[in-house]
C-alpha cells in the first residue's frame, strides 16, 4: 500500500527511504499563464493538480504598519509596505521586480520608537488558516508551519545595505531587532498550536548567500543570526518538529552551522550557485534532508537535458533516503508545459525506492 504524503515526507526529513521521492515544487505566476495556454486546465490549482505533498501555514510576522499606495501606473507602483519601507515594483512582464527607497526604522532609536509593532496579537492569525489545515489533514498531506527566521526579514525593515554595516558598527541593535523577530516567530507558532493546528514539520526561510559566497562570514553567522535561529530550532523541537532552512546562494560554508543549530533540512539548494545533491550527499550523508536542486536552467532545455537532470540529481539525492524533489527555486516562465511534465513523468520512474 502507497504511504501517505505526510508519512512520505516525514521519512524523508527523518534522512529515511519512503516508497519513493517526495514532490513539491513553486511557480512563478506567469509560468501558470504560460502552461494554461499550452495545455494546464483553466481551473486547475497546480499544486493539486501536479500532487504536491506538503501545505505551507503561515501568519504575519510583519511590523503591521498600514499599506499605503504612493503612486502606481501600468508600468511601475510605489507604496510603503507592512514594515515601514517605501519599495518600488517594476513591472517586467513576467513578474514584478522590487527595489527598496526608504525605510521607517533607520536606527536604533527609531526601531525602539517602533519595537512594540512586532510583537504577538491575534491579528497576525490569518483568515482560513483552520480551512487550510483541515483540507490538508482531509487530504492526508505534511503540514508546515511557515515563517521567515531573523535575517531576512530584519533587512527588509531597514535594507540589505543598511543592516550589513550596523553588523559591523553596531551589533547590538541587530542583535535586538533578529531577537525580537525571532521571538514573534515562536509566539506566532503558539497562537497557531492555541487553536487547534498541529503542525508536522517547519520552514524558515533567511536567505544567507550570494550566487559565489555567503551573504556574511561564517564568524559573523555564529554570533550575530545562529542564536536566533537555535531558538527557534529548539522551540520547534520540543514538540518534535523537523526544521527545513530555505536560503538561497551558496551558503556550503555555513552549512555545519546549519545542522548544529537545529535544522534538518536544506531547501532549494541552488544548482546555479554550486549546489549539488551528489557532493551534499557524501559530505552530509542522512543528516542533511536535501530538498531541492533541480536545475530550472535544464528544464528549459531540451527534452534530453530535462531528462538527465531529473535523474541524475534524483538519484544522487535519494541514496540512502532523505531527498524531496523542487526546483532550485521556483520554476519560471520559460519551461514549457510539456518539459514539466517530462520532468514529473521522470520522477516516477527514478524516484521509487
Amino acid at each position: 500500500m502507497a504511504m501517505t504524503s505526510k508519512e512520505r515526507v516525514s521519512l524523508a526529513l527523518r534522512g529515511e527511504a519512503p516508497d519513493r521521492v517526495p514532490y513539491q515544487d513553486t511557480f512563478w505566476k506567469s509560468t501558470i499563464a504560460r502552461w494554461r495556454r499550452e495545455g494546464l486546465p483553466a481551473d486547475a490549482d497546480p499544486s493539486q493538480h501536479f500532487g504536491c505533498e506538503m501545505v505551507r501555514i503561515a501568519g504575519d510576522y510583519t511590523m503591521q504598519f498600514p499599506l499605503r499606495m504612493l503612486e502606481e501606473t501600468e508600468r511601475y507602483r510605489i507604496y510603503v509596505d507592512t514594515d515601514g519601507a517605501t519599495r518600488k515594483e517594476i513591472n517586467e512582464g513576467d513578474d514584478w521586480t522590487p527595489y527598496w527607497m526608504d525605510f521607517t526604522i533607520k536606527d536604533a532609536d527609531t526601531w525602539r520608537q517602533h519595537r512594540d509593532r512586532l510583537t504577538y496579537n491575534p491579528s497576525r492569525l490569518l483568515p482560513g488558516m483552520l480551512d487550510t489545515y483541515k483540507q490538508a489533514r482531509a487530504e492526508e498531506r505534511f503540514v508546515l508551519f511557515s515563517g521567515h527566521a531573523s535575517f531576512h526579514p530584519t533587512w527588509h525593515k531597514i535594507g540589505l545595505e543598511n543592516i550589513l554595516i550596523a553588523m559591523a558598527t553596531d551589533p547590538e541593535w541587530v542583535v535586538e531587532m533578529m531577537a525580537t523577530h525571532a521571538q514573534l516567530v515562536m509566539d506566532l507558532y503558539d497562537g497557531m498550536k492555541a487553536q487547534g493546528v498541529q503542525f508536522d514539520g517547519a520552514f524558515l526561510a533567511d536567505d544567507l548567500g550570494y550566487r559565489t559566497a555567503p551573504l556574511i562570514s561564517p564568524d559573523m553567522y555564529r554570533e550575530l543570526v545562529k542564536p536566533h535561529h537555535r531558538r527557534v530550532c529548539e522551540h520547534l523541537a520540543e514538540d518534535g518538529l523537523p526544521v527545513i532552512l530555505h536560503s538561497d546562494g551558496d551558503v556550503r560554508p555555513l552549512i555545519d552551522d546549519f545542522l548544529d543549530a537545529g535544522f534538518s533540512g536544506l531547501h532549494p539548494l541552488e544548482a546555479k550557485a554550486g549546489l549539488d545533491t551528489a557532493d551534499l550527499r557524501q559530505r552530509y550523508g542522512r543528516r542533511l534532508a536535501l530538498f531541492g536542486n533541480i536545475d530550472v536552467t535544464k528544464l528549459a532545455g531540451t527534452p534530453e537535458q530535462v531528462v538527465e537532470e531529473v535523474r541524475s540529481t534524483v538519484e544522487a539525492g535519494k541514496k540512502g533516503g532523505g531527498y524531496i524533489f523542487h526546483s532550485d527555486h521556483s520554476v519560471p516562465s520559460d519551461v514549457s508545459y510539456s518539459n514539466y511534465l517530462l520532468a514529473l513523468e521522470t520522477l516516477a520512474e527514478v524516484g521509487r525506492y
